[in-house]
């Protein structure tokens, strides 16, 4: 599933391509995805002036006129480009949306878990799948302090906590990986075992693993690409995620990066490095 860094990069190439357009045509081309779209979503659509568009964890919001947002989230598989209308249609372009300048942005989505939702504006905060969020990772409000108060007394896996996107908002398997490998904590630690300085350290991994993937166009695995159809380039600097058995980057180790799972996902790590 497409983490913090591949959604604003897919953010920030459609806002390129949809702020100040118009919608002349939307079309709905299966009742669903993931779940079913809200009602008179096309009509909605058609004919509407789009706004800015923001991120809340792994979610795109999309301004559109004066009371209106859609909510998007790509899910396993999906993808969203915006692109030329001589592009010819691919099988699963479930939802298209043509523009007044001739752009064309597609949702194509073939494992069908990504979603589309309509909200109020101003309400978004109360939406059921935002409403429960923590903060978001690059912006002030993460800070050594509040991470160090969210872990004490979690008797969990540290790595296991950091995915909880009520303790911090669009990390998922990969970023927390290189994340905990940059500040030197093992993703076996208890969480409530992270005192004040190891937060701090935390932090600076998050921020500086996420930072670097944003600019690099995120991480292409499997389904992911840019807005523009591109691929992203930070798998090719990942430390450890994926690595098995390869050299620790830096390290005297001599064992090589490790693999263990943890709530059924790969965790990669240097039991050296990583304390």
């Amino acid at each position: 599933m497409p983490e913090l860094p591949e959604v604003e990069t897919v953010r920030r190439g459609l806002a390129l391509k949809m702020s100040g357009r118009c919608i002349t045509r939307a079309e709905l081309r299966r009742p669903d995805l993931r779940r079913p779209f809200p009602p008179a979503l096309a009509a909605r659509l058609d004919g509407a002036r789009i706004g800015a568009l923001r991120r809340r964890g792994k979610y795109i919001l999309i301004e559109l006129d004066a009371d209106g947002v859609l909510l998007l989230h790509l899910g396993m598989s999906g993808r969203v480009t915006a692109g030329s209308a001589a592009l010819p249609d691919a099988v699963h372009d479930h939802v298209v949306l043509r523009l007044d300048d001739g752009t064309v942005i597609r949702f194509n989505d073939p494992r069908r878990f990504g979603l589309l939702d309509y909200i109020k504006r101003g309400e978004e905060g109360q939406h059921p799948l935002l409403a429960g969020l923590g903060p978001e990772p690059l912006e002030d409000g993460f800070n050594g302090s509040y991470l160090a108060a969210s872990l004490a007394g979690r008797m969990t896996p540290v790595k296991s906590a950091l995915i909880d996107q009520r303790i911090v908002a669009g990390l998922g398997n990969i970023y927390v990986c290189e994340a905990l490998y940059r500040a030197g904590i093992s993703p076996r630690r208890l969480a409530a075992s992270i005192g004040r300085p190891r937060a701090e350290r935390l932090v600076a991994g998050i921020r500086s693993v996420l930072t670097e993937a944003i600019e690099a166009g995120g991480s292409s695995l499997r389904d992911y690409v840019q807005a523009d159809g591109e691929l992203g380039y930070f798998q090719h600097r990942w430390a450890v995620y994926g690595h098995e058995g390869e050299p620790c980057p830096g390290c005297d180790c001599g064992d090589g990066v490790r693999r263990i799972a943890q709530a059924g996902r790969s965790t990669f790590y240097c039991a050296k490095r990583q304390r």
